[in-house]
């Protein structure tokens, strides 16, 4: 190619370049519109921009002055390792869970103490989703998804984590501030979704009963809302 055609040449590159920044421009917003309705699905909000995995970090659990404060964890390495199940007795069947203690310790070390002093007992789960993503939220002893339980302690177990069928997880009701709240998914995600909620269990028997919950819907009839027929936690035995 002559210097003469390089003005034609360089014109020609130019459009290209401009349409092909058009291009991943476009493909950038629909990805974040997809991360945006998967945000709004599992939970009332996700993490903070502060809000980092603190996985060597000691666990701590700070005071909120909640409604229905149950006290402070008390947090012992070696106690908080001991792996341990839960069984999550519901009026719609028996989901048992094994915690994630080497991986989550400061929020399987709060499940175990809210289990064991009464917190979840009588509760309704607030939340079932039917499209997109599958999840079952729980965990507010009001009903409504806000709540919590007194205290609040930081994300961990981020890197890497994954929301497939039977994974547990922490919902939040302020950013980078995990409770008492949780979801469980009985499904695996069509979206791909954030490493934003800090997984602390698996579910090892009952995602039958998740799905049953499911498949009834929601009270409204959309996908994503209160379960038609209400899942009431009678009581979380640890063992």
């Amino acid at each position: 190619m002559s210097i003469r055609d390089w003005p034609g040449k360089l014109n020609e590159v130019t459009k290209s370049r401009r349409r092909m920044v058009r291009a991943a421009t476009i493909a950038l917003a629909v990805t974040a519109s997809c991360s945006g309705l998967v945000w709004t699905a599992v939970s009332l909000t996700g993490r903070s921009a502060d809000a980092k995995s603190p996985a060597a970090a000691p666990c701590s659990y700070t005071p909120t002055g909640g409604k229905k404060s149950m006290g402070i964890p008390a947090f012992d390495a070696k106690s908080a390792a001991r792996p341990y199940e839960a069984k999550l007795a519901t009026n719609m069947g028996t989901v048992t869970i094994e915690a994630l203690t080497g991986n989550a310790p400061c929020a399987t070390n709060s499940f175990s103490f809210l289990a064991k002093k009464g917190y979840f007992d009588g509760s309704k789960c607030h939340r079932v989703t039917t499209q997109g993503i599958f999840v079952l939220e729980c965990g507010d002893p009001t009903g409504e998804g806000k709540a919590d339980p007194g205290y609040f302690f930081r994300d961990e177990n981020l890197d890497g984590a994954k929301y497939s069928a039977g994974t547990v997880a922490m919902s939040k009701a302020v950013p980078g501030r995990n409770g008492s709240q949780f979801f469980i998914t009985y499904a695996d995600p069509e979206y791909h979704m954030q490493p934003d909620w800090t997984p602390f269990a698996r579910v090892v028997d009952g995602l039958d009963v998740l799905k049953e919950i499911a498949e009834n819907g929601t009270r409204d009839g959309s996908t994503d809302g209160r379960p038609k027929e209400a899942v009431i936690i009678k009581s979380v035995s640890v063992r």
